[in-house]
């Protein structure tokens, strides 16, 4: 069994005199299959399985579940990286777990897509942004945690494939994710054939926002992440609150738009980044370094 790891949650007060990260007041929790901490705000979740490529089992499904659930009322979280450890982001599913499923009831089957689509779901709608960081292998399942991530950034000469195809079935839980991601006739071509393609032609495909060389990676993810922590913690979530209704939603949209602006300029977020702006000073959320 792969050493266990402790998770931290810092907590973070929202009156803007304390905007400062207390060390000294902790949450615990183990994971298995996970390695999860926060550091200056980030909190990084690491899949942990590296002996098998990190292919994700049922102990996996429901940690990284639980997880980006429970993100979503801790208010210490300024974003969430995505990474696998060891040589591949995922493999897919593991083999024990597709050998155990082979033998589900058409039930147990529904029972165990709801819960894969249930983490898809969670991480898609996770309060925060979220960046995957994709190296090695990313096949089949392992394209449903990326494309629900907001910012995927792939080295170049990674591999993906949805392969579902070629196991006699459909990538159906990972879908609606990915659809969003490369669109009809990407996502026609690509599941279909069930073909492997590398980190440049998923950017072609837009599965991914950035393809790069390995060596730059980490370059380009801490770039984004500073960029994301210059801006307001509560309009972040808001404007991806306002996304994910404008592309999910089919109720009025120009009322919600009209009601979510006059919230925010009211809001203290909205007044202290406009007194910022025009005193040309940085507003509190922006921490000194």
């Amino acid at each position: 069994m792969p050493e266990k790891t402790v998770c931290k949650f810092i907590p973070v007060l929202e009156n803007p005199a304390e905007f400062v990260v207390l060390t000294n007041r902790y949450k615990m929790k183990n994971f298995e299959t996970v390695e999860v901490g926060i550091d200056n705000e980030v909190m990084t979740v690491a899949l942990n399985r590296p002996g098998v490529h990190n292919a994700m089992n049922q102990q996996m499904i429901a940690e990284l579940t639980e997880i980006f659930s429970r993100e979503k009322h801790d208010k210490t979280v300024r974003c969430i990286v995505l990474r696998g450890n060891g040589k591949s982001f995922c493999a897919g599913a593991d083999l024990n777990y597709m050998k155990n499923i082979a033998g589900f009831g058409y039930d147990e089957n529904r029972r165990d897509g709801e819960k894969l689509a249930a983490l898809f779901n969670a991480v898609y709608t996770s309060g925060v942004p979220t960046i995957a960081l994709v190296h090695g292998a990313a096949f089949g399942g392992a394209n449903g945690l990326l494309a629900a991530c907001d910012i995927v950034i792939a080295a170049e000469n990674a591999k993906f494939a949805f392969s579902e195809v070629k196991l006699g079935i459909a990538p159906a839980t990972i879908a609606p994710f990915v659809i969003k991601r490369i669109g009809e006739y990407g996502a026609k071509e690509l599941m279909i054939t069930g073909r492997r393609f590398t980190g440049l032609e998923a950017e072609k495909w837009h599965l991914v926002n950035y393809a790069l060389p390995a060596e730059v990676l980490e370059e380009k993810l801490n770039s984004i992440v500073d960029e994301i922590k210059t801006a307001a913690p509560g309009a972040v979530k808001a404007a991806k609150q306002l996304i994910n209704k404008i592309v999910n939603d089919d109720t009025d949209v120009t009322r919600y738009t009209a009601n979510l602006i006059a919230e925010l300029r009211a809001s203290a977020e909205g007044q202290e980044g406009m007194k910022a702006f025009f005193e040309k000073r940085k507003p509190f959320w922006v921490m000194k370094k």
